[in-house]
């Protein structure tokens, strides 16, 4: 069963309660936020930006869901074509469905789309180095780590390292 589905504009009211509940829980890993961004308006605007954005083939926003609700989102960004073939992933899940495999399978699961419904060639997605538990995550989905970005990220209102990983679409056997 699908946890994963592209967002749509009706998500903002939901998200907007989402990541209210979970603004403590997320801001280590997040970009300090204004307090616009936690409303149903600001989410609104986010999702019209990260929609003009898909339209042009730049990005693939997704909400992971728990039975339909939605607790956390998943995004390609960054795609680009020609011959990289490539996209930079990002995702959060909510403080209580954390440890519970959510985010391990909407990773499986949007990977698989930038594989075979986008054809991409690699997906690549970075972690703060003391982020282990998101890092288990892109390792149970067979990305591997390449490399550290010193002052990657402006996270938690300061420039911070990030541990580089990668997966790459297996190539076909040959013939």
């Amino acid at each position: 069963m699908k946890i994963t589905r592209l967002i749509n504009p009706e998500d903002a009211p939901v998200l907007a309660q989402v990541l209210r509940a979970n603004r403590d829980f997320l801001a280590p890993w997040e970009p300090v936020r204004g307090e616009d961004y936690f409303t149903a308006d600001g989410q609104q605007a986010v999702i019209a930006a990260d929609l003009q954005q898909y339209e042009q083939g730049s990005k693939l926003p997704h909400v992971i869901l728990d039975d339909g609700h939605v607790i956390g989102r998943i995004t390609l960004n960054g795609i680009v074509r020609g011959p990289f073939q490539s996209c930079s992933m990002g995702y959060w899940v909510s403080a209580s469905h954390n440890g519970r495999g959510f985010a391990t399978r909407a990773v499986r699961e949007i990977v698989r789309v930038a594989f075979d419904e986008l054809g991409l060639h690699r997906v690549q997605a970075e972690t703060l180095l003391h982020n282990v538990r998101s890092q288990r995550v892109l390792e149970r989905n067979g990305f591997v780590r390449f490399g550290m970005a010193p002052e990657y990220l402006h996270i938690a209102g300061r420039w911070q390292d990030h541990v580089m990983f990668q997966v790459v679409k297996p190539s076909p056997p040959a013939g």
